[in-house]
């Protein structure tokens, strides 16, 4: 196969990466160790009346102070992360809150302590129009792949100390701050919303806000002229992750460059990410953010010539190969995600799954394959010893590859050989260890862990593989977007042949429908449904949240004209326990 000839940087897992010992007795790759001191809590005075503070929590809080005020941007997870770096900042300034900016959704859950501090309620909060509708599809629709894609990217479940506790997750020290328990949540709406660039006064500030998509399609670059100084969701302090690992739609990488391109034409002297240090000095800025945003390019076009050339994307992801380069600078070395994996996200974002793998077209299903294969090799004695000798070997793919095959043989064909299953899934958590010491990659790390315990029975993440509503956010939101949710919980072998509509009114006076038809739940106004019931809100948060089931709360916390068996009988077919009991 074709390959540059030119020097590349080894395996992000390679057997020869030095591994180190960390404070709290992580073992890990000693670059990815090193990374964490970028990451320490500090509040940085980066210019007169700018600051910004690193390592509070997963996101920075950056303050830019103008004539008549603070502009806070960003506030945390939760409301006691923000309440932390409000004590910072006022330590420096007592200038008041004149406003909040919201970068994107992600970062947006401590604006509430903004409000308690400052005694007031008409604050004006910027952001993209999109904010608060990806927010709440995040949170109803997808709780169950994203709880589930938080937990194992971000090591949210491994233990504290040890040598598998996180190290950090590439974007700052951990998910969430532990000191910063409960994590209330306190998120407020935008107020201020636009989808196209503008400039407005803020504080006495002209303040240019342009939509700039990156991980997120509600992202923002805030540009503050007459400081000099940059806040953006693009730079960020490592390789960009063009993949996330716990899933997440396409980022484009030709949008990310017209946004960084963007912010190299201002000629910042000040560049603030939402996570990671600060970027100061306009030559160091250039420099930095045109080596950052030449690699993202690279990793498009050379993604793209490789499928010109007709590569799969196993050969892509051995064609495509980060230059040594990319070790002259924190913000482009894989301390996050894998270029190997943005390369797989190019080509299926470009071109879909299909790769031109005949193989690939029509697959074996994963049990008959098995199957298969561990006959192939010669029975299970003979792929057991493949496989060792590859994890001895340092041939860590294969390896991972072999003793996955062999687990999908047992758990499909022999189910009762616990022997069998036991020996081969520590073979896998084994391997899976292996990578996570020896990568660059947090992401990485995180989730070859978490899933290492699971293997080893020391961690049960099953109830992150059932769908969950948080009674929060179902609280939190508009009581139609948690109904209308619904449908991506229908059951379609129960709906066969099965029609019917019903309205839920609520006692705050907002009324919504679903319609059951041709086995899908379509979202309605429910004008038209002859099934209706009347509640709260309160009691369909705790219905959805599984605190009530749906037989107690026809007793007595719903009201209804039809008869109980209907309206039992139409919630049935979704997929939530709380309501078929």
């Amino acid at each position: 196969m074709e390959r540059n000839q030119k020097l590349y940087l080894q395996d992000s897992f390679a057997i020869s990466n030095e591994t180190v010992e960390d404070a709290r007795g992580q073992i890990g790759n000693a670059d990815l160790v090193d990374h964490s001191r970028r990451l320490h809590k500090r509040l940085w005075n980066v210019a007169e009346g700018v600051w910004c503070f690193v390592g509070n929590g997963l996101s920075n809080q950056t303050f830019i102070e103008g004539p008549e005020g603070l502009i806070a941007i960003d506030t945390g997870e939760c409301i006691e992360e923000m309440t932390e770096a409000l004590v910072a900042i006022r330590k420096e300034t007592q200038a008041p809150i004149a406003a909040v900016i919201y970068t994107h959704f992600h970062y947006v859950t401590g604006t509430k302590a903004i409000f308690a501090s400052e005694k007031r309620d008409d604050i004006p909060i910027w952001g993209h129009e999109r904010i608060t509708m990806n927010r709440r599809s995040y949170g109803t629709e997808l709780s169950a792949v994203a709880s589930r894609g938080l937990i194992h990217q971000f090591g949210i479940a491994l233990p504290e100390s040890g040598i598998d506790s996180v190290i950090n997750v590439g974007l700052g020290l951990s998910y969430r701050n532990p000191e910063h328990a409960p994590f209330t949540p306190g998120f407020i709406e935008p107020n201020q919303t636009f989808t196209k660039p503008l400039t407005v006064q803020i504080a006495g500030l002209e303040v240019h806000m342009s939509p700039a998509p990156s991980d997120a399609d509600d992202s923002i670059t805030i540009w503050f002229p007459d400081l000099g100084v940059c806040v953006n969701n693009l730079i960020w302090p490592v390789l960009f992750n063009v993949f996330a690992i716990r899933g997440e739609e396409y980022r484009d990488p030709r949008i990310l460059l017209t946004g960084i391109d963007y912010i190299l034409s201002l000629s910042p002297e000040v560049v603030i990410g939402t996570h990671g240090p600060p970027i100061i000095g306009t030559d160091r800025s250039k420099a930095e953010i045109t080596r950052y945003r030449d690699r993202i390019q690279f990793l498009w076009d050379q993604t793209v010539r490789g499928i010109n050339k007709g590569m799969n994307l196993e050969q892509l992801t051995q064609f495509v190969q980060l230059p040594t380069s990319e070790e002259e600078s924190y913000l482009t070395r894989q301390f996050y995600g894998l270029a190997e994996h943005h390369v797989r996200q190019i080509h299926n974002g470009l071109r879909g799954w299909f790769d031109g793998s005949p193989a690939k077209l029509f697959p074996e299903n994963p049990s008959a394959r098995a199957k298969k294969l561990i006959n192939g090799f010669g029975g299970v004695e003979k792929a057991q010893a493949i496989a060792d000798e590859a994890f001895a070997e340092g041939d860590l793919r294969w390896a991972i590859e072999l003793s996955s095959v062999l687990l999908e043989y047992h758990l499909s064909f022999e189910s009762n050989n616990e022997d069998a299953i036991e020996r081969d899934s520590k073979l896998l958590a084994n391997c899976l260890r292996t990578v996570a010491q020896k990568t660059t990659a947090a992401n990485i790390r995180n989730w070859c862990l978490t899933y290492a315990l699971e293997l080893e029975g020391l961690l049960n993440l099953e109830r992150h593989r059932k769908h969950r509503f948080s009674r929060s956010v179902v609280m939190a939101n508009p009581p139609s977007s948690t109904v209308h949710a619904l449908r991506v919980l229908l059951d379609p072998n129960l709906a066969i042949d099965y029609e019917q509509e019903l309205r839920w009114e609520f006692e705050n006076g907002e009324t919504t429908g679903v319609l059951i038809r041709n086995q899908v739940a379509i979202p309605t106004d429910g004008k038209d449904a002859h099934l209706v019931i009347r509640l709260s809100i309160e009691t369909w948060a705790d219905l959805l949240s599984g605190t009530l089931t749906l037989s107690d709360s026809l007793i007595s916390k719903i009201s209804t004209s039809n008869t109980s068996e209907e309206i039992t009988k139409f919630l049935s077919h979704f997929d939530l326990p709380s309501l078929t009991q």
